[in-house]
């Protein structure tokens, strides 16, 4: 099975249509789009931006990269998120997160960061009720659904695919209940092995089937003919996201370089277990153009050819 791309669109709201509709055009297997509330530059809300991406194309799938989960109301999310696969005809594969890296959003949403986690787990259990079709009478710790019909429902059987992250113990155990696809970020290829293995333990401990979690990687990136010019804007944008230094693991974490040493990484994480390479690219404006598409002709061809 050959390797999937999926592109995040950029934060510049005014052009996620005409983004996504090139991403189709140009044979990427998804775009996604990730989200916070509050955070140290300018991020979208998931669910609107990935609508209009939907009415801009036909074929390509939207993922959610990430949700943050526990900020929302559990049926609120269930809502937004059905809705988005019905106007999508299907489309929609929702990637999850339990957030935490910037609390101030948290405490503008009146949620308390702490329940964060079990916030996202009661909220993951009331999505697959819900999703089952049929009425659910949900009594949580956080929600409660008294014998209510979610309708209309999802076009996808059992509503549309949950793509899971995390790194710490509560989270493989969260992605071996729930997880359609494990998608970590800032992960080595080793780590991904390991940790995707865990994850089938986690499954099975659960009941599932261990082959039904796919595994995926989300990479922060970029690409350039020369290598230590990528590997500097790699490091400088990301950083500047997160407001920390990312030049010590940079080459640990982070995609970067030029196009060859990009698709020999992207088959490492292949390798690994990743089925599907979520490529996010940085720059702004015309260079962040540049850098998508100097990936599209030279790196995606040879993603998607991958054994």
């Amino acid at each position: 099975m050959s390797v999937r791309v999926v592109l995040t669109l950029s934060f510049d709201q005014s052009a996620v249509a005409a983004e996504a509709r090139h991403a189709e055009e140009a044979g990427y297997d998804g775009v996604g789009v990730g989200e916070h509330l509050f955070f140290h530059g300018p991020h979208p809300n998931g669910f609107v931006a990935l609508a209009a991406a939907a009415g801009a194309t036909s074929r390509i799938r939207l993922l959610s990269s990430l949700t943050v989960l526990p900020l929302y109301p559990a049926a609120l999310a269930a809502k937004l998120a059905t809705t988005l696969d019905q106007v999508s005809g299907g489309r929609f594969d929702m990637g999850v997160g339990v957030g935490g890296e910037y609390p101030p959003e948290f405490v503008a949403a009146g949620v308390d960061v702490t329940e964060r986690g079990a916030r996202t787990d009661e909220a993951l259990e009331l999505l697959a009720a819900l999703w089952n079709g049929g009425t659910v009478d949900f009594d949580g710790r956080f929600t409660r659904v008294p014998d209510l019909r979610l309708t209309p429902g999802p076009v996808q059987p059992g509503g549309p695919p949950i793509w899971l992250g995390g790194r710490r113990p509560a989270a493989i155990r969260r992605a071996g209940r729930f997880a359609d696809v494990w998608m970590p970020y800032m992960y080595s290829p080793e780590q991904v092995a390991s940790s995707l293995a865990e994850v089938r333990a986690a499954a099975e401990q659960a009941g599932r089937d261990p082959a039904e979690v796919r595994g995926a990687i989300f990479c922060w990136g970029g690409t350039d003919p020369d290598a230590a010019r990528s590997r500097q804007e790699v490091v400088e944008a990301v950083g500047a996201v997160y407001q920390q230094d990312f030049d010590r693991v940079a080459d640990r974490y982070l995609l970067h370089g030029d196009p060859d040493r990009v698709a020999a990484r992207a088959r490492e994480y292949a390798d690994a277990g990743a089925e599907t390479l979520i490529f996010s690219p940085v720059g702004e404006g015309s260079r962040r153009a540049e850098i998508v598409d100097l990936f599209t002709r030279s790196v995606l061809p040879r993603i998607q050819q991958l054994p």
